[in-house]
């Protein structure tokens, strides 16, 4: 027998043990690592045992809380900024039923008005400068620092 599957067995003998000793619909669960080896990971369900509920007394108990500073909790948010930034631009969607795409559509609505409303703004500005130079003649918009002001925020817009 291997070391591992020698291991193996000793861990799961151990945890029988500890589950004789528990409450009846208590669950276990074993985790082994070895920092910077996340292939040596080790981890031991007992039956029953619920992934997520694993995950959220890790977050209670481990110090996962919202209000840590953790490298999971940092890449998840990483993950939904970018899907933010992604979807504003329409570039970059994320793969097919990946939980970051409902954050990739916020931005991309979000995109999407910010496109409409540069149009309208751009075709008020065409009509408003349109309007002042036929009323008092060519240049006479440049008197007017609104509409400058307007097309600098177009352009910055479209930038």
């Amino acid at each position: 027998m291997s070391a591992i599957n020698r291991f193996h067995e000793v861990a799961n003998d151990a945890l029988v043990m500890i589950s004789d000793h528990l409450p009846p619909d208590a669950k276990l669960a074993l985790v082994i690592y070895i920092p910077g080896n996340p292939e040596q990971d080790i981890l031991f369900k007992g039956p029953g045992v619920d992934a997520d509920e694993v995950v959220n007394t890790l977050r209670r108990r481990g110090g996962l809380s919202l209000d840590g500073d953790n490298a999971f909790k940092r890449g998840i948010c990483d993950v939904i900024v970018g899907a933010l930034a992604g979807g504003k631009q329409n570039n970059n969607p994320p793969p097919a039923e990946h939980w970051g795409q409902r954050f990739w559509d916020i931005g991309r609505a979000e995109g999407a008005l910010q496109e409409e409303l540069v149009s309208s703004l751009k075709k008020t500005v065409a009509d408003l400068f349109y309007q002042v130079e036929a009323k008092h003649g060519p240049k006479a918009a440049a008197e007017y620092p609104s509409i400058a002001e307007a097309k600098a925020l177009i352009a910055k817009l479209q930038a």
